[in-house]
């Protein structure tokens, strides 16, 4: 069991930002990474539509037989978290827009919350958003078409760049206290939103918390590797454009 691998899955290519931190954070574990490009973007999708796909992912992980499913997906884990875990009786890891942090280090001004319309919707993530109301100014902003910029293999650039002033162009961005990255594909672009927003605008992302979360989980469940090697990283896509995988494992290496 401990030397198992571990799923991790997204709409494409933005949970490999997640991944990322989990490999960073236990370099011996093996991954297998499944990018549901051919249905992205979950962020269109209904919530029925989103819980028939994502089951079907995660039957794919458990007849691989993985000890531990991280959903990398904000609008996923809104959508079906629940739903895994009383499915498959392996640990499942969600993620969601990291607000909290955000709010321990509010100072002034607004909190911008990017995300997609779904993860924006949910009541999961509007719970979390009413626990902090008192707190902070939180402002938030749908940004599908980051997503595709990413798909596309677009990080930055003019494009990239212009995507983004877009989002922000009816606000005043001196009044941005930070702003939350509530989709795993946005990380990708700091540097773009660097550019666009300028460089004192603080972002934050829940990559590292949603790691440090399941190596807690796994080591109070004595399921870590122990492997004394590096594991490796298996990406599988339900796309049949091969470039995606290709593209994956270029975003894994960054």
């Amino acid at each position: 069991m401990k030397n198992l691998p571990i799923g991790v899955f997204d709409s494409g290519m933005g949970g490999i930002s997640v991944l990322r931190e989990i490999k960073k954070l236990m370099p011996n574990e093996d991954y297998i990474y499944y990018g549901d490009s051919k249905n992205i973007p979950y962020g269109k999708k209904t919530k029925e539509e989103l819980e028939k796909i994502c089951l079907e992912i995660g039957d794919y992980f458990v007849n691989r037989g993985v000890k531990s499913i991280v959903i990398a997906c904000n609008t996923a884990t809104s959508a079906v978290v629940d739903k895994f875990r009383s499915r498959y009786k392996i640990p499942i890891i969600g993620i969601e827009p990291a607000l909290k942090p955000a709010v321990q280090m509010y100072e002034s001004g607004k909190i911008v919350v990017l995300a997609t319309e779904v993860t924006l919707k949910e009541k999961k993530f509007n719970s979390l958003m009413n626990q902090y109301r008192g707190e902070a100014e939180i402002l938030k902003i749908p940004a599908p078409r980051l997503v595709t910029v990413v798909e596309s293999g677009i990080t930055q650039g003019v494009e990239a760049e212009e995507s983004i002033k877009e989002l922000f162009k009816d606000i005043n961005i001196n009044e941005i206290s930070s702003i939350v990255l509530g989709c795993t594909h946005y990380i990708f672009l700091r540097n773009a939103i660097k550019k666009a927003l300028g460089e004192n605008v603080k972002l934050i992302d829940g990559g590292y918390g949603t790691a440090h979360n399941l190596k807690t989980i796994l080591s109070s469940m004595d399921m870590l590797s122990n492997n004394d090697t590096n594991g490796c990283v298996e990406v599988v896509n339900s796309s049949e454009d091969e470039s995606k995988i290709e593209l994956s494992y270029k975003l894994l290496n960054i």
